[in-house]
């Protein structure tokens, strides 16, 4: 397989979800505000022009966050990507959903794309700091449902975890404080080693917890830890 990615983009979230069931697939580094999805190569294979993109075992391509995590979780079910009681795996994608569509489409594109929401420049800080509300309302929300817990939904890491960490990550962008449910599992993901190798890979490092450096651990795909430089992305 491989994953078409932008360093710290929602694409994250996939690319977690790929290190988590350690089967072998090529990353390749799109970086989306430089435009490189939006070269003739890449929007002849995605003319959505952005990430993430996983290319199957088969050639086909599939897009969009929900179905990629969907996917992954049906094709690789060892992974326990999703729960296998039908309550609990659709309580992940809730949260999957809700995340995509509300907290980042809503919420942090407003902050990271002002200008895709206002036909007056003059309303860009307004846009933004309306942005931040949504983007901190929609983690507010979750925020009691994580009290206690150690995972989002169940009791082992899925798909409704990796997309947590993609958009918790970026509070430290639009100087937003998280919850402290949300906070808390944020720093709890960034101690397991699939995490880190993700977080390695796409240039985010500095992203990790005090002293994680001491355990991480070497891909199973792959020799060593790949170095990227951190850049924003964006989906």
């Amino acid at each position: 397989m491989k994953l078409y990615y932008s360093p710290g983009a929602c694409s994250l979230g996939i690319h977690i979800l790929l290190e988590e069931i350690g089967v072998p697939f090529e990353a390749i580094r799109t970086v989306v505000s430089d435009g490189a999805a939006k070269t003739p190569e890449y929007l002849a294979m995605n003319p959505k022009a952005k990430v993430p993109v996983l290319i199957r075992d088969n050639g086909r391509v599939l897009t969009e966050l929900p179905a990629i995590a969907y996917y992954l979780a049906a094709t690789y079910p060892e992974a326990k990507l999703l729960p296998a009681d039908a309550d609990l795996a659709a309580d992940a994608m809730e949260i999957v959903e809700f995340l995509v569509a509300s907290v980042h489409m809503q919420g942090f594109a407003r902050w990271a794309r002002p200008r895709n929401f206002v036909f007056d420049e003059a309303d860009v800080p307004t846009v933004q700091a309306r942005g931040v509300e949504i983007f901190l309302e929609g983690l507010n929300l979750l925020d009691p449902k994580l009290a206690g817990r150690e995972f989002a939904v169940g009791d082992h890491f899925t798909v409704a975890d990796a997309a947590l960490v993609f958009i918790a990550r970026w509070a430290g962008r639009a100087d937003a404080t998280l919850p402290p449910n949300v906070a808390a599992h944020l720093e709890r993901m960034k101690l397991r080693p699939a995490v880190q190798r993700a977080f390695v890979t796409e240039g985010l490092r500095c992203d990790l917890a005090p002293g994680c450096d001491a355990v991480l651990v070497p891909s199973p795909r792959r020799d060593g830890l790949e170095r990227a430089e951190s850049q924003p992305g964006q989906c």
